[in-house]
């Protein structure tokens, strides 16, 4: 480990703690561990919130990198170049345990090896927030929200007749050994929408080119991403009580990728391509009735991929998500949700395959008078190949009312998820199991939060738990053929996320976090132990916004017991407003120091680079 790095940013992280008695508000309300708008200080969960003005600091970044300064997060791929794959190791974790809701529903690959979505096919300028909830959450979510659940928000109508959002960057995009800053990463991106009576809407197109790095470090032809991305939604209020919404997404992209060499089988330069499509629609219809709702969520959702190389590949698959629930809230201090989950998942593979689930659940959260807070639930899940399946949340936490607002919570909780055999590792064309049995992980918290309107600290110790773990195994090394099978015995993983937010004055803002990860069954591989991000942000004038991030990364092993040695990067933002705040510049520099680090063995990663662009709102 970095000693002089990881002291720096441990210094970092307590000095900001002598700014607290000077605090401005930082109240916000969460929503997702629970479904119902609860404040902070009365949910169970450390929720992880990323607002509209935090991702707007964030413009021309990519989705992973921004959800990379989250406590207890590593996306791997996120500073190489733009069209790495992306690893989510969320506590510990793969990407098979990492479920991804767009509006509430969820979005997925049936035909990926992992059935999990792909980030690169989501711009940023499409979001409008951002929750994270971490460790087991099936109950409310049901299948593979086992260490996190990303909850993301798509941007809503103005509620002028008409508004439009114009946003341009241009940026640089070479490795550390590059410094000639040519442009290089180009990003663009309208928004129009507004209400007019009854109806709602709104309609957006993104565009993303990237050019400039190889994708392999040994490689020295360039790997260019792009990607395109349009959405229409459109609301209508039809009376006082009833609403509907409609949806359409196309989002597109393609990446030059490397292989390797059919002559010596090094990872080299190649002509290799990968190409992703996706269409999405779907229907919320809502009806409101004194304290509760009913709410629906029908959506239907394609993709189609294909990767270009030697031995070529197609896939399709498809996906349709139906959620009925009713919301019902007790005079603010009962509330419960009850719904019916319907998925239906089908990929070609040799020939059409698919399954179904059909899960009943139900979720109270009680807000009692003296501190006491709970959230519990429970699911049914009915697969149709693997039967029925219980899992369940307990979620307890006492908050101390202190004096000037601020407040002590204490916080528990034990869940429980399910991850079923995806259709590629059931029918696939590579190490295909129809044997396998379903995967359990289980998980417990605890800890403390102490905070007010102004200013929140808080520490948690997790203990994740994993049986019939799923894994690409080699059964016969001497013809080298691998399957997926069930591994024997479970596998724990166990760590500390602690995270600090404050304003000790008007004009300044501190966040920082840091994450302790450990696996105690086996070797980790691409996840440190330690890391820690750091953002101090700063109005020095009302018109001006200038921040300086930090992350540190410590050792960590990559496959074949490769070490990568630890890192830390530094940042540096700053935007200007003009013409009445309707007009935005800015200008960011990524890794300031030009740190030569690995992020993935044999992959290119990110040096120094630059970037300078726009937006105008109407």
């Amino acid at each position: 480990m970095n000693k002089r790095t990881l002291s720096f940013g441990a210094m970092a992280l307590l000095c900001t703690l002598g700014y607290a008695q000077q605090v401005q508000e930082l109240d916000e309300v969460v929503v997702t561990d629970s479904r119902f708008e609860l404040k902070r200080e009365n949910s169970g969960k450390t929720v992880i919130k990323i607002t509209s003005e935090e991702l707007d600091k964030n413009q021309g970044k990519s989705l992973a990198e921004v959800i990379n300064t989250k406590s207890g997060i590593e996306i791997g791929g996120s500073r190489s170049n733009a069209g790495q794959n992306l690893g989510y190791y969320i506590r510990g974790g793969a990407n098979r345990q990492v479920l991804v809701l767009i509006d509430g529903v969820q979005v997925t690959d049936p035909s990926a090896i992992n059935n999990d979505f792909d980030l690169r096919l989501v711009d940023l300028s499409q979001i409008e927030s951002i929750e994270i909830v971490k460790g087991a959450a099936s109950t409310l979510y049901g299948n593979a929200a086992a260490t996190a659940v990303i909850s993301i928000t798509t941007k809503k109508a103005s509620d002028k007749p008409l508004a439009a959002t114009f946003r341009s960057s241009i940026g640089t995009n070479q490795s550390r050994d590059d410094k000639n800053y040519n442009p290089a990463d180009f990003s663009n991106s309208v928004g129009v929408s507004g209400t007019s009576g009854k109806v709602t809407y709104r309609a957006g197109f993104a565009q993303q080119y990237t050019d400039g790095l190889s994708a392999a470090a040994s490689g020295t032809e360039r790997d260019p991403f792009s990607r395109f991305n349009t959405d229409v939604k459109i609301g209508y209020q039809a009376t006082e009580r009833f609403s509907v919404a409609v949806f359409g997404n196309y989002d597109k992209y393609k990446a030059d990728i490397d292989g390797f060499s059919p002559i010596d089988f090094s990872f080299t330069d190649t002509d290799d391509q990968s190409i992703s499509t996706q269409y999405r629609a779907g229907i919320a219809p809502r009806f409101d009735y004194g304290n509760g709702s009913v709410r629906a969520s029908v959506a239907y959702n394609k993709i189609e991929r294909e990767t270009i190389a030697e031995y070529s590949s197609e896939y399709n698959a498809n996906s349709l998500v139906v959620d009925v629930y009713n919301k019902y809230n007790f005079n603010d201090r009962f509330y419960t949700i009850v719904g019916l989950n319907y998925i239906r998942n089908e990929a070609g593979f040799d020939g059409d395959k698919d399954f179904s689930i059909t899960d009943p659940y139900a979720n109270v959260v009680w807000v009692s008078g003296f501190g006491l807070n709970m959230n519990a639930g429970a699911r049914l899940n009915n697969h149709s190949d693997y039967g029925t399946h219980f899992t369940y949340n307990l979620n307890p936490s006492f908050t101390f009312k202190l004096e000037e607002n601020r407040y002590l919570k204490a916080l528990g909780s034990f869940s429980t998820s399910y991850i079923a055999p995806n259709l590629s590792q059931l029918y696939g064309f590579y190490g295909a199991n129809p044997d396998l049995d379903p995967e359990e992980d289980r998980t417990l918290e605890g800890g403390l939060e102490f905070g007010s309107k102004m200013f929140r600290l808080s520490a948690l110790y997790f203990n994740r738990n994993e049986e019939n773990r799923i894994d690409y195994l080699l059964i016969d090394p001497e013809n080298y053929v691998y399957q997926y099978r069930n591994v024997s015995g479970d596998f724990t993983v166990h760590g500390v996320e602690t995270e600090l937010s404050l304003k000790p004055v008007d004009f300044i803002r501190l966040d920082a976090n840091y994450t302790f990860t450990e696996k105690k069954d086996e070797v980790t591989l691409r996840i440190p132990k330690h890391k820690i991000n750091a953002t101090a942000g700063f109005d020095v004038c009302p018109d001006t916004f200038v921040s300086v991030s930090y992350q540190y990364m410590d050792d960590r092993l990559d496959a074949g017991g490769i070490a990568m040695d630890s890192f830390s990067v530094f940042d540096a933002y700053i935007s200007h407003t003009i013409l009445n705040n309707k007009m935005k510049l800015f200008a960011n520099v990524s890794n300031i120091f030009n740190e030569d680090y690995v992020e993935l063995v044999g992959y290119t990663t990110r040096g120094r680079n630059v970037r300078l662009g726009f937006s105008l709102m109407f």
